[in-house]
């Protein structure tokens, strides 16, 4: 079995690999530094010396590395029962005032990079009818709030991608699920001012992932939500 999780070296896309390689899936992952990549590479291989692991530098914001990417991916792999398109970033600031070109970093990152690495690895899941994407929203896809601006904008894409991937692959029997976290411990969380029982725990993200792939086939959880006991922060 095989899974991608991409933007995966940190956080919850390194959550979800640990517990899917716990499983004895193989693993793919991208990140653009290639120091993070070796180094999570050797800790896989350590910790799951069973697992075949790809580790794959690429600027998931750039078309040309996403279809690169997929193809390492088709070379290696002739089947994909998961993937998880994790890679994304954010910028704060409001639609009036953030930076020129916030929108089209967020939008290259945050949703083409789904667009492009779904359409580019779907041939390896049509074929078996079977499947399961799971595109990494945000509760920020729901309601946008003060300071979003642009990311807002580019997870409430993301969630309207997966709605139109749902309807047309539901008759190739390939599920696809919208996660849709909220505050929850990593790196974008640094410097800020508050306990660590105020955010999730990114293993419960990746449990609750697992947990849905492992459902029957004949059902398909289309969204989560996700938020800390006390609340959006």
């Amino acid at each position: 079995m095989n899974i991608l999780v991409t933007g995966a070296t940190k956080g919850i896309g390194r959550a979800i690999i640990e517990r899917f390689a716990d499983a004895g899936f193989n693993i793919a992952f991208t990140a653009r530094t290639q120091a993070d990549l070796h180094d999570m590479e050797q800790s896989l291989q350590s910790e799951f010396p069973n697992a075949e692991i790809l580790a794959i530098q690429a600027d998931m914001s750039k078309k040309a590395d996403v279809l690169a990417m997929a193809e390492q991916i088709k070379d290696r792999w002739d089947s994909l029962q998961v993937l998880v398109n994790n890679a994304g970033v954010f910028f704060p600031g409001e639609v009036i005032s953030e930076a020129d070109g916030a929108l089209e970093q967020m939008i290259d990152t945050n949703l083409y990079s789904a667009y492009y690495t779904t359409r580019a690895l779907l041939p390896l899941m049509l074929p078996q009818k079977k499947g399961h994407i799971f595109n990494m929203c945000s509760v920020a896809s729901l309601q946008a709030y003060p300071n979003g601006g642009s990311y807002s904008i580019s997870k409430f894409a993301l969630l309207g991608f997966s709605k139109a991937l749902r309807e047309e692959l539901k008759q190739h029997k390939i599920r696809v699920t919208s996660i849709a976290p909220g505050a929850t411990l990593t790196a974008s969380w640094a410097g800020v001012d508050l306990p660590e029982s105020r955010f999730m725990d990114v293993k419960d993200i990746a449990e609750i992932v697992f947990d849905t792939y492992k459902l029957s086939q004949r059902t398909v959880v289309e969204d989560i939500v996700l938020r800390p006991m006390e609340g959006d922060i």
